[in-house]
């Protein structure tokens, strides 16, 4: 399997810092990732975690502003991609149609190629705006996946928070995970 991963200017990276490293220690997952600028400046504000360090994992390591990179093409083969956390200005854009960097453009690909896009906006409170846009890309099958963490896992500290919002991705990814309690266990 081959995902792209992007990361970008919503709080909550840790949630995508998180996917990174899970897909970084599966030896049959490979993924591409993207930060954009915002992301990049929130991962140095809320984390302690290095870009080249993150990207250690990856495949391939691109700039946003890349609309050329080889990932942009629906040529080019990925089984899906994952936006964590995304910013409602990205999802607006990708609502729009407009894929005007890479983070949307290839976002753009994954709905014409008809191949899985799982978005994961972290914001509250909604508006009107943004419940319609979220309900417009359901439409489309794409999964829209709030980082809205559950309690019944019983979490012990925030770096379970984050394993429960990135287990459900990757339930939506059907990848085997044991990143959180499941009800009933």
């Amino acid at each position: 399997m081959h995902i792209i991963v992007a990361i970008t200017g919503a709080s909550g990276v840790e949630y995508g810092i998180t996917l990174v490293k899970y897909l970084s220690s599966k030896q049959d997952i490979t993924f591409d990732l993207i930060i954009s600028e915002e992301g990049k400046a929130l991962i140095s504000h809320e984390s302690t975690v290095k870009i080249d360090e993150l990207a250690s994992g990856a495949e391939n390591l691109y700039d946003n502003s890349d609309i050329a990179a080889p990932i942009s093409s629906g040529s080019r083969n990925f089984d899906a991609m994952v936006i964590v956390p995304c910013s409602f200005s990205t999802l607006a854009k990708i609502r729009a149609g407009i894929a005007d960097n890479l983070i949307t453009r290839v976002a753009a690909v994954a709905l014409k190629e008809t191949r899985k896009l799982i978005l994961v906006p972290r914001e509250t409170p909604l508006n009107t705006i943004q419940l319609k846009n979220m309900a417009k890309l359901a439409k489309l099958d794409v999964c829209i996946l709030p980082a809205m963490p559950a309690f019944y896992h019983k979490p012990r500290d925030i770096q379970d928070i984050f394993n429960f919002i990135v287990g459900k991705i990757l339930d939506q990814l059907n990848i085997e995970n044991d990143l959180y309690n499941r009800w009933g266990k």
